[in-house]
């Protein structure tokens, strides 16, 4: 692990360039970035006690990433030393500490430092921390993800629960399962990887289903010597690798933002036929059917989930839950059903990542506040008018419904650099996206998302806002488009101030 120098308190007066909150991918590759550039200060202020962001805080059993490792790495960083196809959450950590020791980005990361606010006040942003330390930079990047917030379901008498209760976004590593009877709400990603990973070692799993999840099998992979001693030799052979699985990623956006049949049949004969294979009882098979259409909710990749179910110690319930009770669980029908662990595996608060945190741009007013009355919107994901200087990754309609999210996350970082450039080249105060390219590019987010089976595929997911069904999340179309749009500042979609 990484030794970084601990937080110091008190006020610091001098401002610094830039100020990036979160060191997760987005936070480090950008921090990397102004490193290797060398003409600006920057801090990185981080709330854990080491980088890592949701692969810090997720360490369920079975924990790992659904998007093949030697894609899901930042492209100055290739690991030659992945496990296997999939990497599991702790390879992924380890990988963090790697990529901060070879670029020397410690001495940028100030660790257990949490944003209370920030404030664009005196034309630069004034950071508090919870320790009542205040940064002044003159610019400010949130790097701080949509998945970090844990969702918990409104769910009667929830809190009334006497045993162990667990999150997969909180999980207490020294709580033994062996023997328990547990109840696991949720069937998301972070479900069916936990689900397979206790089902041999609990005296009985109770798995309550509301909607059934797509699953394609997981076709993973250890990588054998040969492999690993070509990909730790060869730049040519990582880079081969990777852009392969790109490409095998990216020919998947037809399907998911045109809703085309045949670009999905494939995947979805995939999905009927481990389904068939591992569930031989029809009517089991029956409940574990989706009746949306493929990719409306994320695409979950498993090959030991169902299997899990099969076993005779899982049962699955697919009634509505009534309430929670101090010992059991009731669903609907009346059914209680006993246990000594309640654990939710419902994901993150996605849609309200950033309310948890008080960020006032210009005349005070409050970027939650803004979103609430004229909807979740960012120019390109990135900026937000009323708040100069100010800049997000990931972002609304940042994200990668289809392909890797780092991909995402290194176009905006190139972008974010641009506008502060440009900012400083021409010796400004402050650069902030016009209104009226913020409003025409949410009014083709909701054009081209409409087109999309995320938001037309028959469903209710964490991509949709709750209050108008519209996908905030996901960026309609392919990676690469993004990729385009994000090479170039353009000079009629932002306003530069100067001193008076």
């Amino acid at each position: 692990m990484v030794s970084i120098a601990p937080t110091p308190t008190g006020i610091e007066a001098r401002p610094l360039d830039v100020v990036i909150i979160g060191a997760g991918f987005a936070g480090i590759a950008m921090a990397h970035r102004l490193a290797r550039d060398g003409r600006l200060t920057f801090l990185v202020l981080e709330k854990g006690d080491r980088p890592g962001g949701t692969w810090r805080d997720n360490v369920y059993p079975g924990c790992a990433c659904d998007i093949p490792a030697p894609l899901y790495s930042l492209s100055f960083a290739p690991n030659r030393k992945w496990s296997r196809l999939f990497a599991t959450q702790t390879e992924i950590l380890d990988y963090f500490d790697d990529v901060v020791r070879d670029f020397a980005l410690a001495r940028h990361i100030r660790l257990k430092a949490e944003m209370r606010g920030a404030r664009w006040i005196d034309s630069q942003w004034q950071v508090t921390l919870t320790d009542g330390s205040v940064i002044l930079a003159r610019s400010l990047v949130s790097a701080m993800g949509v998945l970090h917030h844990a969702d918990y379901p409104e769910i009667l008498g929830r809190d009334s629960f006497a045993g162990k209760v667990l999150h997969t976004a909180h999980w207490d590593q020294q709580f033994d399962l062996v023997g328990k009877r547990v109840a696991v709400i949720g069937t998301g990603a972070s479900a069916i990887q936990l689900v397979p990973a206790i089902a041999d070692k609990v005296a009985h799993l109770t798995l309550f289903q509301r909607t059934p999840p797509w699953i394609v099998p997981k076709f993973d992979r250890p990588f054998d010597d040969a492999t690993l001693a070509r990909l730790n030799s060869s730049a040519f052979a990582r880079w081969r690798l990777r852009f392969q699985l790109f490409l095998a990623h990216e020919r998947r956006a037809t399907a998911f933002t045109k809703r085309n049949q045949d670009s999905i049949a494939a995947t979805l004969a995939l999905c009927k036929k481990q389904l068939e294979r591992q569930i031989p009882d029809p009517a089991l098979r029956a409940r574990l059917t989706p009746d949306y259409e493929l990719g409306c909710k994320r695409l979950l990749i498993s090959s030991n989930y169902y299997p899990a179910l099969m076993r005779p110690n899982v049962s699955l319930v697919t009634d509505r839950i009534l309430c929670v009770e101090p010992d059991a669980v009731v669903s609907a029908s009346g059914h209680r059903h006993p246990a000594e662990v309640l654990i939710f595996g419902t994901g993150f608060d996605a849609q309200h990542a950033l309310k948890h945190v008080s960020i006032a741009g210009r005349d005070g007013r409050l970027l939650a506040q803004k979103w609430h009355e004229e909807g979740m919107s960012a120019f390109l994901g990135t900026t937000v008018s009323g708040f100069p200087n100010f800049y997000l990754i990931t972002g609304p309609n940042a994200g990668g419904g289809h392909n890797s999210q780092i991909f995402m996350i290194e176009a905006q970082v190139h972008y974010i650099v641009a506008a502060i450039n440009r900012m400083h080249a021409r010796r400004a105060r402050s650069i902030e996206v016009k209104p009226e390219a913020e409003r025409r590019f949410a009014r083709e987010m909701a054009a081209r998302m409409g087109k999309s089976v995320w938001q037309n595929g028959r469903c209710q997911s964490w991509f949709l806002d709750p209050r108008t069904g519209r996908n905030t999340l996901l960026w309609p179309s392919y990676s690469t488009s993004f990729w385009l749009r994000t090479r170039r500042l353009g000079t009629g979609d932002y306003r530069l101030t100067w001193d008076r």
